[in-house]
């Protein structure tokens, strides 16, 4: 697997507000990242776990923690052939 590195800039007192450090906010990132584009459909939940750093179980699971349904696309493509 090929990876790309992407740079962003966090202002240091938003570090001290969530009191994190650089690894532990780059992780929490990756994965706000990863949950937020797979609610909005643009990612798989397979890339979407990828790009967490995690396993596909795995990031179903935490899914709850962000309170986001892990199969919302699903149960509209049923709803939608059913109604």
């Amino acid at each position: 697997m090929t990876v790309q590195q992407v740079t962003i800039d966090v202002p240091e007192k938003v570090l001290l507000a969530e009191k994190m450090d650089t690894n532990a906010f780059g992780r929490e990132l990756r994965v706000l990242a990863a949950v937020k584009m797979y609610e909005l459909g643009r990612l798989t939940s397979g890339r979407a776990a990828e790009l967490a750093g995690m396993s596909r179980v795995e990031f179903l699971l935490a899914l709850a923690h962000y309170n986001v349904f892990p199969f919302a696309s699903e149960l509209e493509e049923l709803e939608a052939e059913y109604a």
